[in-house]
């Protein structure tokens, strides 16, 4: 599914696209990482980021924000508080204490597993699901079948970043992507 790009004459995409610092070859070689960390230290960037989002989601319905581990935790509760939606959690293994439920996804070698609290979440509620970015979209699929899977209706995936040139959308079949910066 094609991604939804925020109006980018609004100038407050500028600020955040600004904000956000690429370090050339971390964590190896030939990688880009784009680094949120720079977002989050520009209070005005930042108090951007969580109002778009925010301003996107606030009449939809949305009961669930679920962020995946672990820069979906620094966007998704403010977005959750922000709509009135509770925040749940998607972690990696082994990290949440109690009954859990899992979902394994493929990496570009080998596998890995995301998981929730059983009863985190009801059959029926309407959930976003989020994270800082988009690359090959394996933890936001896994996220999404997940929810599903306790018969949640995600709504739509929402990032600040997206990689398109990883196609991760692709992955994502007939949810909806909200990005911010491209």
């Amino acid at each position: 599914m094609a991604a939804q790009i925020v109006d980018s004459t609004d100038d407050r995409i500028s600020r955040i696209s600004s904000s956000i610092r690429v370090i050339p070859d971390f964590p190896k070689p030939g990688i880009m990482f784009q680094d949120i960390t720079t977002l989050l230290l520009d209070p005005k960037a930042f108090k951007d980021t969580i109002d778009l989002f925010v301003e996107r989601y606030k009449d939809q319905n949305i009961n669930v924000v679920a962020g995946i581990e672990a820069r979906g935790f620094i966007f998704g509760p403010p977005i959750a508080l922000a709509i009135g939606a509770k925040f749940v959690p998607m972690r990696k293994p082994k990290k949440l204490p109690g009954e859990v439920i899992s979902e394994e996804y493929s990496l570009e070698y080998g596998t890995d597993k995301m998981e929730m609290h059983v009863g985190a979440v009801k059959a029926g509620e309407r959930a976003l699901v989020v994270d800082d970015l988009i690359a090959t979209g394996g933890t936001l699929s896994a996220a999404i079948r997940l929810l599903e899977r306790v018969g949640v209706d995600v709504v739509e995936c929402a990032c600040v970043i997206e990689l398109p040139e990883l196609k991760g959308r692709d992955r994502l079949g007939d949810k909806p992507l909200f990005v911010l910066v491209s």
